[in-house]
């Protein structure tokens, strides 16, 4: 449902600026997971909504999403050459054209939420909701920590407060705004930040493990590349048993976050369960 809607909401790549539009897609419509998208329909559905009612909010999602991966690879920050399985952006198209690419990412992101069909009230929440989780105190601010604790001595605070910006805000963003537009309760809403937290905390946790354990064929992108950056990461802190320990921890405590929803909780207990058992 989320790839055919992306599909539909992308500019052509008929349409000028063509190269733009071309960048734009190739990144975006790479194969991928699509939590983000699935998290916020699920999150909908568990307070008694429709996956439909959030599929917009999911998508801008993962137009964020996509924005920060373009940039992520670039050569001023990770330096990546390989992303979902094929060359980054930067490789294909030149530096100029992935950051450019990013930015309209983001723009059409903002775009697609402030255009979803709901009560205006709704919109304006979940707009605010995106762009809070977006911003220097959210994803982009954890891109920062990030790099400023580069080969720095693991530390347990620092390394909370990256994970929980840099991929945790947005993750638990999607559950919020799933609530907002499913109609939850302040109860509801609650419930869904603490599971969006410890999901997005464990998601990064599995992603620092397969940087460690996986190969470039499994997960589609390099691997090593955190210890030779010299990455704040669980396993650099715990080492890779502890660091499994505390992605299941996680887990245990996001699924009982949700045990008194009032909707369907099947879906986002499949997400939490693929989040740190998934191999890409």
């Amino acid at each position: 449902m989320a790839e055919g809607r992306l599909d539909a909401l992308l500019p052509s790549e008929m349409q000028v600026p063509q190269r733009l539009h071309e960048a734009m897609r190739y990144s975006a419509l790479a194969p991928g997971k699509r939590l983000r998208p699935a998290l916020c329909m699920s999150a909908c559905e568990a307070v008694g909504g429709t996956s439909l009612d959030a599929l917009d909010a999911g998508c801008a999602a993962e137009l964020v999403h996509c924005f920060s991966l373009i940039h992520d690879d670039l050569p001023a920050i990770d330096d990546d050459d390989l992303r979902r399985g094929r060359p980054t952006c930067h490789k294909v198209f030149g530096e100029a054209m992935a950051i450019l690419a990013g930015d309209a990412l983001f723009a059409l992101a903002f775009q697609v939420a402030s255009e979803i069909d709901a009560p205006d009230d709704r919109v304006r929440e979940v707009t605010s909701v995106l762009a809070r989780a977006t911003g220097s105190a959210g994803l982009v601010g954890g891109e920062v920590l990030d790099i400023e604790g580069e080969g720095t001595e693991p530390n347990s605070d620092a390394l909370l407060i990256i994970h929980e910006r840099k991929t945790g805000a947005l993750i638990t963003a999607c559950c919020t705004m799933g609530a907002i537009l499913g109609g939850g309760s302040a109860q509801d809403r609650r419930a869904l930040i603490d599971y969006g937290a410890n999901v997005g905390v464990a998601f990064q946790i599995a992603d620092d493990v397969l940087n460690v354990t996986g190969t470039p064929e499994a997960i589609g992108k390099a691997v090593g590349s955190d210890f030779a950056m010299g990455k704040q990461t669980y396993p650099a802190l715990l080492g890779l048993d502890q660091a499994n320990e505390e992605a299941k921890r996680r887990t245990e405590a996001a699924l009982a976050a949700i045990e008194s929803l009032p909707g369907d909780t099947g879906g986002l207990a499949e997400l939490a369960t693929f989040s740190v058992e998934r191999e890409n």
